[in-house]
């Protein structure tokens, strides 16, 4: 999972880049960068936090009213500086992007590229090879016409159009290209987000972003506009015209860990609330709930901080229980899930959460967790609340059990890192140190994004929780193959 964001602006936008990033952070905290245009392209990137990466002055020499940045979390490549986003190529023309998501097939495009047309390949992440897609694209497509904006963007549709064809899995692309202006492109089944905003400068003149979330658009002064729609590919011209058609259509199935997990609260991708989504979820789950234990109620229900504080807002509300904080969290120290290892995870969670005493103590307490995925991490939380003095301790998740991996752009490479596919609900409930144990259904999660929505996701992406891979092209031989080079990539043994 990653952030990625691109602005068009009248002015120098690479603080808005940094600002928008800042916004970004929760999607990815092992790396950053942002590159910027006018006849050449800029570029700062470095490994760590954006605040570590950049400094006042790095953004100085950013020059250019066209930009895109990235923070990055590993689902593909390692931890390697050549890994940063967002990625360069000199010919044609000059091409930068920055990628959200993971292509399936990238081993087999690789050695496309390296094998058959003898290029080299100067990272070991999916996004050079998109960007090496798109440029044979562009540059195949390359006629007279495209010295208008219209001639261009129908070449363009073309390149891309050759990606959707090439390339499986998920991918949201933001791209620059010298002396053409900004591009937006998302695979057709729109599994990761892209929205888009836009605001008028003081001349009157359109200015555009476009981002994984909403997040920065109110801080910057852009209006939303919606979501890049799945298969869309739109432009916006040096001069700022916009020009935008989706071009092919495949089932919209929008990733549900989004809602989640991932997406910020107060974000709104493919036009559903997060915030109200997690409301739901935590209603839907205190239904469950009352309905599998009548006769038992805590004293207190507290959420594990930050993610699943709205779900155990509503579950308390729904129950007629009180609600609780009773969980500090350090807020500098990163989300254990996209930490790298299991031990990092567990020790980590220590210095991060102090449960509060008062709340806690001689009480029967209800946590609500969004999700369990390996369990390491809620079992040493439970640990903690057990030393703390609670009488009892009763977990539920506001995700479904998750029993596959993913191949789109979540780390949760093998079935064997997940606790929900080794082992039973009981077995779990054991393992965890709990005395009551409850898993949300994949129905009233599904009701929970899509109820007021006028038109309903039928087809939301559940692959981690259901084993159905959108794509059709993931089957056992591969799902082995791809844990495995997942494997080499950490350099796990």
């Amino acid at each position: 999972m990653c952030g990625i964001v691109g602005i068009h602006s009248q002015g120098a936008v690479a603080a808005e880049l940094y600002d928008s990033l800042i916004h970004l952070q929760h999607r990815g905290q092992d790396a950053a960068g942002i590159l910027t245009c006018n006849e050449r392209f800029y570029v700062k990137q470095g490994l760590g936090l954006v605040q570590e990466v950049f400094e006042p002055e790095d953004l100085m020499h950013l020059h250019g009213h066209v930009g895109i940045g990235h923070t990055r979390y590993p689902t593909a490549g390692g931890y390697n500086i050549a890994d940063v986003q967002p990625l360069w190529i000199g010919s044609p023309r000059g091409i930068a992007l920055a990628h959200n998501g993971n292509l399936v097939n990238y081993k087999e495009l690789a050695q496309e590229i390296t094998q058959i047309k003898h290029r080299h390949l100067n990272s070991s992440v999916d996004s050079e090879v998109l960007l090496h897609l798109l440029a044979d694209g562009i540059e195949e497509k390359s006629s007279a016409d495209e010295n208008t904006d219209e001639g261009f963007y129908s070449n363009l549709c073309s390149a891309v159009k050759n990606i959707f064809k090439r390339a499986h899995g998920s991918y949201s692309v933001v791209s620059v290209i010298i002396g053409k202006g900004l591009v937006a492109f998302r695979d057709p089944h729109g599994i990761r987000p892209l929205v888009m905003g836009q605001r008028t400068d003081t001349n009157g003149k359109k200015e555009y972003i476009f981002a994984s979330e909403n997040t920065m658009f109110y801080a910057l002064g852009f209006q939303p506009m919606g979501d890049v729609q799945p298969g869309e590919v739109i432009y916006v011209t040096r001069d700022g015209e916009l020009y935008r058609q989706v071009i092919e259509k495949k089932t919209f199935a929008p990733c549900i860990f989004e809602y989640v997990y991932f997406a910020r609260p107060d974000s709104k991708i493919n036009e559903i609330g997060v915030y109200r989504s997690r409301l739901y979820m935590g209603q839907n789950l205190a239904k469950r709930w009352k309905e599998k234990y009548p006769d038992v109620l805590p004293d207190v229900v507290i959420p594990v901080p930050f993610t699943s504080n709205t779900a155990a807002l509503s579950f308390a509300h729904e129950l007629g229980v009180r609600y609780s904080e009773g969980l500090y969290k350090n807020p500098f120290i990163g989300r254990t899930f996209i930490m790298p290892n299991g031990k990092e995870r567990s020790r980590s969670v220590r210095y991060k959460l102090t449960p509060q005493k008062s709340e806690i103590q001689d009480m029967k307490v209800l946590m609500v967790d969004d999700s369990i995925v390996r369990g390491t991490t809620s079992r040493e939380i439970v640990k903690m609340v057990r030393e703390f003095g609670a009488k009892e301790i009763y977990f539920v998740s506001a995700c479904p059990p998750i029993i596959d991996p993913c191949f789109y752009g979540i780390d949760i490479p093998s079935r064997s890192e997940l606790i929900a596919a080794q082992k039973s609900v009981d077995e779990i409930q054991k393992y965890l140190g709990v005395d009551k144990f409850l898993y949300q259904e994949i129905d009233d999660l599904v009701e929970a994004i899509n109820r007021r929505r006028e038109q309903p996701v039928e087809h939301p992406c559940l692959a981690c929780m259901n084993g159905k891979y959108i794509t059709g092209d993931i089957t056992e031989e591969k799902i082995l193959e791809l844990d495995k080079q997942r494997t080499c990539q950490r350099g796990d043994s």
